[in-house]
């Protein structure tokens, strides 16, 4: 009896083999295939759009989103092979989306940010950006967020949404930036000598542009100071290098002139009473 029952069991399992055994390693065989050629177009994409010089975050982007719609496709087929009833099962996918998209609304909008962010590129790799309340170098831009890298370093990713949602200060979009200097002298200084030493250190320096000019004049009549407004134009790139030189001159050539750079001070009168016994 036991013998008969293996017998049995054998020829079921036999028949379900025959049946969906060739039906199995074909879906695997799908499947299998299906990705390599997937990755070979976005392999074949990517080089394309390098050679046409796209933008490398267009370029990640674009490769990604149809690598993700070739898998779907494959899936799909690879559970035809199987004999699921893929008509219903892309139902279920799109009502089980639906759901899904109401649960995460927040996500699609960063998704949908992201693609604004592609279509308008109000930025692209390597540029220096102010935006969400942070600010550094543009790395990459995925589906749902963005990630920038600061200046000591650190990582910051930032959902697609609040990035897009506010304002973006890009300082890299332009060849030339303008800086903005106040600089100080005492009332008792002569103003006309210190503007001359400001015009020489501004004309000395190879890395501030001529064509525009320097603009160099007095700004305010302040508290404690006389300010002068210095503001020189630059390459982008030489924004800090010369920020941080200029102040460094004007600090050493003013001592050497003897013009002092005050800083905020308050004076006191004191008034003595005579009291009457």
């Amino acid at each position: 009896m036991e013998n008969l029952l293996s017998e049995d069991m054998f020829k079921h399992v036999q028949e379900l083999l025959t049946v969906y055994g060739l039906k199995v390693i074909a879906a695997l065989a799908i499947f299998i295939i299906g990705k390599m050629i997937a990755r070979a177009i976005k392999s074949g994409i990517a080089r394309g759009m390098t050679k046409a010089k796209s933008d490398p975050i267009l370029i990640s982007f674009t490769t990604n989103m149809i690598y993700a719609a070739l898998l779907a496709f494959i899936i799909i087929a690879a559970l035809g092979q199987l004999g699921i009833q893929t008509t219903s099962f892309i139902a279920i996918l799109g009502a089980a989306g639906l759901a899904i998209g109401l649960a995460l609304q927040g996500s699609l909008s960063n998704f949908a940010a992201g693609v604004l962010m592609i279509i308008f590129r109000p930025f692209k790799q390597g540029d220096f950006i102010e935006g969400a309340g942070v600010s550094g170098i543009v790395e990459e831009v995925h589906i749902f967020n963005t990630v920038l890298r600061t200046g000591d370093n650190k990582t910051i990713i930032i959902p697609n949404d609040g990035l897009m949602s506010g304002n973006i200060i890009n300082y890299s979009s332009k060849p030339t930036r303008r800086l903005d200097l106040v600089i100080g002298i005492g009332y008792d200084d002569d103003i006309k000598k210190a503007k001359a030493v400001l015009e020489e250190l501004l004309n000395s320096d190879e890395r501030i542009l001529k064509d525009p000019a320097p603009t160099l004049g007095l700004l305010e009549l302040a508290d404690s100071s006389v300010n002068f407004a210095v503001r020189p134009w630059v390459k982008s790139a030489d924004y800090w290098a010369v920020h941080f030189d200029l102040l460094e001159r004007i600090k050493l050539r003013f001592d050497d002139e003897s013009i002092s750079i005050p800083y905020p001070q308050q004076d006191i009168h004191l008034h003595s009473k005579s009291c009457e016994k």
